[in-house]
């Protein structure tokens, strides 16, 4: 199959809440970013982490194989430092092969959980 999408994209907005309502992990409130590779060959992804108030961090170094998706939670990354629950920051995926790009929030603070999900901006 031919890979889809491209090899640069960025999701401006980023937020972890402090708490959350409801079991772990299903109903941890979280970001996550979702990875399509439909090409033959592995994606190597980098992202990189960008602050209102101090340098971005980063890369953080994710693979998602050939014909593959993953799904990765902001707040699961650790390598080069995890990040900070409620602080705002954005985000730039850069992959070697094309992908495409999703960002979900799931905010469980309340009982009335909410789901937002739409999908990142494509540089190129």
């Amino acid at each position: 199959m031919q890979p889809v999408g491209h090899t640069k994209w960025a999701i401006a907005e980023g937020y972890i809440p402090a708490y959350s309502n409801g079991p772990e992990p299903q109903f941890t409130s979280h970001e996550t970013v979702c990875i399509l590779n439909a090409g033959d060959a592995d994606a190597h992804v980098e992202i990189t982490i960008f602050y209102s108030d101090k340098e971005p961090v980063g890369p953080y170094k994710e693979t998602v194989p050939a014909r593959r998706t993953k799904h990765i939670r902001f707040n699961n990354l650790k390598d080069p430092e995890p990040i900070p629950l409620d602080t705002d920051f954005a985000s730039v995926i850069e992959s070697d092969v094309p992908i495409v790009v999703q960002h979900t929030r799931l905010d469980s603070r309340q009982a009335e959980n909410a789901l937002l999900s739409t999908i990142a901006y494509a540089s190129y």
